[in-house]
């Protein structure tokens, strides 16, 4: 099969041809229609975080997956030849940038009904994401704020709709090129990142989802209630990730230094910060096709490349900024696919 694969952090993407994955017993054996592109993708290309996450070379990449079982292995019972799925494969067996992934069956949905393999593939880590810390972790209930960074995102073009499903009232960042779009999604209130101060202006949050990190994260604390809860997922990990990835010690003890100083900041807001690092997990994916089903959720695909052009995606992945999701089209890329939407978010969405 054709894949793309790096054969060292900080390589380039490399187009190789190799064997077809074996097949486990409790795995599902996928033809990749489309992959969707992550951030996440450039992060371990780069080695960011190989000390929290190892992989061998050369190594496929790729995080999402929309396209058809051809195979299933002897315990395989949820999932047959021919049905439309959808993933996020777990950590340690990532590859979706081939024609051919096999993925352990709890990291698969049947793919929504109501949309195409381009739109499903955008969907996985994203909205996983955003399920993990609106429902999972923030238990976010009716009648609360919620402020997302980035709307125009990837992860925020899914959360704010999320949100606003939630019942909450949603504020998000956003340039003002895409208040309209983030509006449309569901958005309450939008700050334009380049001429407003959001912690002047957001008061008495319950939740903030923050994917940008830093300086920016700090001043997130600042617009949270008393016993309100920033969630980052662009770091820095706190000790309950390390813990809960089973880190060694002297690891642990680097990473509680990292997010030392937020989580001090936090503390004497009387708020708290945690990291979110979100994992796989075919029984939330169901939950997500069934909102997709519903007309309450829907997939923001900002440009769909061929193929042949993954190198080029994931190398300027830093540099190019589209509203909503990239997806590559591992099937022969149709006349009328999307196109770029817009490329003016950069260092800010995510």
């Amino acid at each position: 099969m054709r894949a793309f694969v790096i054969d060292s952090y900080q390589g380039a993407l490399r187009d190789v041809n190799m064997p077809e994955p074996a097949v486990g017993e409790n795995d599902v054996l996928v033809q990749a229609v489309a992959a969707g592109v992550n951030h996440l993708d450039e992060k371990i290309r780069t080695g960011e975080f190989k000390r929290i996450l190892p992989y061998r070379f050369p190594l496929v990449l790729g995080h999402d997956v929309a396209g058809t079982v051809i195979r299933v292995g002897s315990k395989v019972e949820a999932f047959a030849p021919g049905d439309s799925v959808f993933a996020r494969p777990r950590d340690g067996r990532i590859g979706t940038f081939a024609e051919t992934i096999a993925i352990d069956e709890a990291d698969v949905a049947l793919a929504p009904k109501s949309i195409g393999a381009v739109d499903a593939a955008s969907l996985p880590l994203v909205a996983l994401t955003a399920w993990q810390a609106l429902v999972e972790r923030g238990n976010v209930q009716p009648g609360q704020r919620v402020l997302i960074h980035g709307g125009s995102g990837g992860v925020g073009t899914i959360a704010i709709q999320l949100a606003k499903h939630l019942g909450t009232y949603v504020a998000t960042t956003a340039s003002a090129a895409n208040a309209d779009f983030v509006r449309e999604l569901g958005a309450d209130e939008v700050i334009d990142y380049r001429s407003q101060d959001f912690a002047d202006i957001l008061h008495g949050y319950d939740l903030v989802l923050d994917g940008i990190g830093g300086d920016h994260l700090a001043k997130s604390l600042r617009v949270l209630k008393p016993g309100g809860r920033a969630i980052g997922i662009a770091g820095p990990p706190d000790p309950a990730f390390a813990r809960s990835a089973g880190l060694n010690p002297l690891l642990r003890l680097a990473i509680a230094g990292l997010s030392g100083s937020i989580r001090r900041k936090a503390r004497k807001l009387g708020v708290s910060y945690e990291f979110l690092f979100m994992r796989a997990s075919g029984g939330q994916l169901r939950q997500i096709a069934a909102l997709v089903d519903a007309g309450v959720l829907r997939a923001a695909v900002g440009e769909v490349l061929a193929f042949d052009d993954t190198p080029q995606v994931i190398a300027g992945l830093s540099s190019r900024h589209i509203r909503g999701k990239a997806v590559i089209s591992i099937a022969p890329l149709t006349s009328h696919a999307h196109h770029a939407a817009d490329t003016e978010e950069a260092g800010h969405s995510r």
